[in-house]
């Protein structure tokens, strides 16, 4: 975990709301979240703690996968057979591990700002993934590829589209076939060579050849192919729009991914002013403006005004506590 802070993964992220908390009495809070963790605690038992970071969000939880896409699937099917009232949403996209002000690692970016928003578009009791997690879990195995049906897109508050997929009804089934499927694949790997195990087997040829897919997730890009050149031709090709490059080109299970800025939400362009404990952002565009918002706020900047366009500049002003850098 040490040695993964300070750098911008690839990951899979889930992020889970208790239905209707803040209404509840201090006394049904305690009662829902203590269940609620007792229940997060033994889901997590299967994934190593090197391969997660777990926050704690007061009305549930967020959980950053850093090893396997399928733990955010498995973890969110055990939560689901529960039965507590609680709203589901996973994302396949970059996150930075940062260390906040008690020492504690934290994770920023836009995996877990998307898997907040695919979780707000779902119904209690009821798990959405984004496009860019579906694109990778439904390739691992033609039964995982069953679990998933597309709902259609949904709009956020930055009037941005988001892809979602939801997982079947029949989460006792759901369960079963993925916990089949997922034995045979680790079947299949625990008994090859260990001379087998330390290379990638070789995707079809065919499939090699296909161009790399691009994927908007907001504030950044992400591109994803089964070849290591088809991912890197998409990534010079957007280099002449002059986006910058995020997490750099890293296998994941048989896809190729990386994720590159937005060329509409140029982040990188924006600029951030100091004054006292106020931070005046500006920027060439709302959504790059708003996306820099949105890191400060991680930090725990609180946006004070409006963001608004002044002769060609988008500002935002936030307030801090002079801890934010």
């Amino acid at each position: 975990m040490v040695e993964n802070s300070g750098r911008t993964l690839v990951c899979s992220v889930l992020f889970i709301d208790i239905v209707e908390y803040s209404k509840q009495s201090v006394a049904e809070q305690l009662q829902f979240k203590q269940a609620f963790n007792r229940v997060l605690a033994g889901a997590l038992e299967a994934v190593a703690t090197r391969d997660r970071v777990l926050l704690d969000t007061g009305d549930g939880a967020a959980v950053a996968f850093l090893g396997d896409p399928e733990d955010a699937l498995f973890v969110a099917l055990a939560i689901r057979d529960a039965h507590l009232s609680v709203r589901m949403g996973i994302n396949l996209g970059p996150v930075r591990l940062v260390k906040d002000l008690n020492g504690q690692v934290n994770i920023i970016g836009d995996g877990i700002n998307v898997a907040q928003r695919v979780m707000s578009f779902s119904e209690p009791g009821q798990l959405l993934v984004s496009r860019s997690f579906y694109e990778v879990a439904s390739r691992l195995s033609n039964d995982y590829a069953e679990l998933f049906t597309h709902e259609g897109s949904r709009t956020d508050k930055h009037v941005r589209e988001h892809e979602v997929y939801s997982v079947t009804v029949d989460s006792r089934a759901d369960r079963r076939i993925a916990i089949e499927s997922r034995r045979q694949t680790r079947g299949d790997a625990d008994r090859q060579s260990p001379d087998t195990l330390l290379t990638t087997p070789s995707p079809n040829e065919n499939i090699a050849n296909q161009p790399a897919q691009v994927f908007d997730a907001g504030a950044n890009l992400i591109i994803s192919g089964y070849s290591r050149s088809s991912v890197q031709d998409v990534l010079n090709k957007l280099a002449d729009s002059g986006p910058r490059v995020i997490s750099p080109i890293t296998q994941v299970n048989n896809k190729w991914m990386a994720t590159c800025e937005h060329p509409n939400v140029p982040v990188s362009a924006c600029k951030v002013e100091t004054l006292g404990h106020r931070r005046i952002v500006t920027g060439p565009t709302r959504e790059a403006v708003s996306a820099k918002v949105e890191e400060l706020v991680q930090f725990g900047a609180i946006l004070v005004r409006d963001i608004q366009s002044a002769n060609g500049v988008w500002i935002a002003i936030c307030e801090t506590d002079g801890s934010v850098r």
